[in-house]
């Protein structure tokens, strides 16, 4: 059962959990759950490229989320933050399997998610996930690529040097990260379109015209594949990241009203 706080005014209460992935390494995560009152559904987080569970982003749109009445979980992908596994070893695929990991564990606790939440290359994650998760009801993304290729923009100084020797090292925001040529393989093969064009689910699409990491034109993409139901809203001058918290809560209170029409 989820935590709940004592009384009004407790913290929100949060809690650190595990689960293992299909390699049976450890993924660590943190569930976010309502102050007050009950549940209203369960919602999972899949954070973006290189991030973790614990950007700032990521942390403020759960706990708004919380705030809505929503429990939701958080994760780390394998090889990154407190999650076991090596980086160098994981990919697109991978990550897609996580989130089935992280579906399944709330489902072990309670209900299964009945919301995915992507943000960047975790959102093309979840539009790949959710063709395997029969409690998803809706969908939402921010900031997605609409092809999960978009990312090797990021590694193009490196790219040459991982088709021919097989591996590199790469820098990414200060961080230091090796990729191997089966990353890039692996995008090759990770195609979204057909997930988009039959997602049958709502699908929320959250992008910011200024973005200069996944630009605007992706959320155009994915907008005319995918059927209705689907929404989009700008982000108006939110950066990529949400660095700026009232963009993440502004992210929070959309996505729970609009979830009201889809999720019982």
């Amino acid at each position: 059962m989820f935590p709940t706080a004592s009384k009004k005014g407790d913290p929100m209460p949060s809690e650190r959990v595990q689960f293992a992935n299909d390699d049976g390494e450890t993924l660590t995560a943190v569930l976010d759950t309502p102050e007050q009152g009950p549940t209203r559904a369960c919602a999972l987080f899949a954070h973006c490229f290189t991030c973790s569970k614990d950007l700032r982003a990521a942390k403020a749109i759960s706990k708004a989320l919380a705030d809505e009445g929503f429990a939701v979980l958080r994760f780390d992908f394998t090889g990154l933050g407190e999650s076991e596994g090596e980086f160098e070893d994981s990919n697109f695929s991978s990550n897609v399997t996580d989130i089935v990991a992280a579906a399944t564990f709330l489902s072990s606790q309670e209900d299964g998610p009945s919301v995915l939440i992507g943000h960047s290359l975790g959102g093309a994650a979840v539009l790949r996930a959710a063709e395997q998760l029969d409690s998803v009801k809706a969908v939402a993304t921010i900031g997605a690529p609409a092809d999960p290729q978009h990312v090797t923009h990021l590694l193009s100084s490196s790219e040459q040097e991982i088709e021919e020797s097989g591996e590199a090292e790469v820098t990414l925001a200060g961080r230091s990260f090796k990729f191997k040529k089966q990353f890039l393989d692996d995008l090759r093969d990770g195609s979204i379109e057909g997930c988009v064009r039959g997602l049958r689910r709502a699908l929320m699409i959250f992008h910011s015209p200024v973005d200069d990491i996944v630009p605007i034109e992706n959320a155009a993409i994915l907008y005319k594949l995918a059927r209705h139901p689907k929404s989009f809203v700008s982000l108006d001058d939110a950066d990529h990241l949400l660095t700026k918290t009232r963009d993440a809560q502004y992210v929070a209170r959309v996505l729970a009203a609009w979830t009201d029409r889809y999720v019982e």
